[in-house]
């Protein structure tokens, strides 16, 4: 890089191109909250004494009036055969405002914390200031948890989530800032590439071919959240203003109980119609671990049973049909009938 190492990067010049095209869900008022209050009963994350050290001397570069734009919120456990090509991608994004990596490690075991040390060196060489914070207990305290300690320490005003397995496309920072610049309510997704190719292909199908009106209606019917958890990138006062991720542990679906809570409180739901993440699959992924008869399996129901007699109520058919999945409701009775459940994995 040219530019003076921790300098602010000028706003992406993509400035005066076009933003790519957006599919919409659900667009509510863009209106901002204004206090961010959502992690402060959590913890603070303990950072060791080097850590500190070179957080400060970058900060000292960088300068106290420039604030971190976008902050990547990296969780980590045990990942070390994928986390060399994950870091490499952050260094490789051509975002040119400030950046910040925050990295929390969940008690790993394998060489992942020495990865994550040779890279912070590289990472904060052009630019982009390195947090990190973790634990060494015997058992990891989950993903949920990880994502809320890694967003506590971080400072950026938009935030990146990254799974430690995946690899981001150069222009994923960039295009998903300008988006969620238009749309500071919503949550912004992106479409996938799968590792490997052939892994999951109905999955991936249903990923990146949802049309505009399907990101909020297959909200109700589906499995997961409409744009998937590891491409999300949003504001971080929005992401205070719906609360942390669950902290259940291991089998607790905490990006869908987020989601849920995010469209309750009036979210937008978008995705960028461009392929910015690999997106992995392997058998040691999260989301294999997510139970199938979990203690929040009611309350999700409970959600979709709510919404669908809104849409009832407000003279929507009652019974939505997409793809494999439907929902019949008898809205006078105020019960719901699954006439078929597919799952699209």
């Amino acid at each position: 890089m040219s530019e003076e190492i921790g300098a602010p990067r000028s706003p992406s010049s993509a400035a005066g191109g076009q933003v790519p095209f957006l599919h919409e869900g659900l667009c509510a008022r863009d209106s901002v909250p204004a206090k961010c209050k959502c992690l402060a009963a959590l913890s603070p994350p303990v950072l060791d004494n080097s850590q500190l050290q070179s957080r400060a001397s970058l900060d000292s570069v960088i300068g106290e009036g420039c604030r971190i734009q976008v902050s990547v919120i990296l969780p980590v456990h045990n990942t070390e055969c994928w986390l060399d090509e994950c870091l490499k991608s952050v260094v490789e994004q051509d975002f040119e405002d400030t950046m910040e990596l925050s990295v929390f490690n969940d008690a790993s075991k394998d060489n992942s914390v020495n990865i994550i040390e040779k890279w912070k060196l590289k990472l904060e060489d052009v630019g982009i200031r390195v947090v990190i914070g973790g634990h060494d207990s015997p058992q990891p305290q989950g993903v949920g948890f990880a994502k809320n300690q890694a967003v506590m320490q971080s400072s950026g005003t938009y935030l990146c989530f990254l799974d430690s397995d995946d690899v981001m496309m150069p222009q994923r920072v960039r295009l998903q800032h300008e988006a969620a610049i238009q749309h500071p309510n919503s949550i912004i997704g992106c479409q996938v590439r799968r590792e490997p190719l052939d892994s999951t292909e109905r999955y991936t199908r249903w990923i990146n071919n949802l049309k505009p009106g399907q990101l909020l209606t297959q909200v109700f019917t589906s499995h997961g959240p409409t744009v998937i958890m590891p491409t999300w990138f949003c504001s971080r006062e929005w992401f205070c203003h719906v609360g942390k991720f669950d902290e259940g542990g291991k089998g607790i679906p905490e990006d869908l109980l987020f989601f849920y809570e995010h469209i309750r409180k009036g979210g937008g739901v978008f995705r960028v119609d461009q392929c910015l993440l690999q997106y992995r699959y392997h058998p040691q992924a999260a989301t294999h671990s997510v139970l199938e008869q979990s203690r929040h399996q009611g309350a999700v129901f409970d959600f979709q049973i709510v919404h669908l007699m809104d849409l009832g109520s407000k003279g929507t058919s009652s019974e939505i049909a997409l793809g494999r999945t439907s929902h019949a409701t008898c809205f006078g009775t105020k019960s719901l009938v699954r006439s078929e459940v597919a799952l699209v994995f």
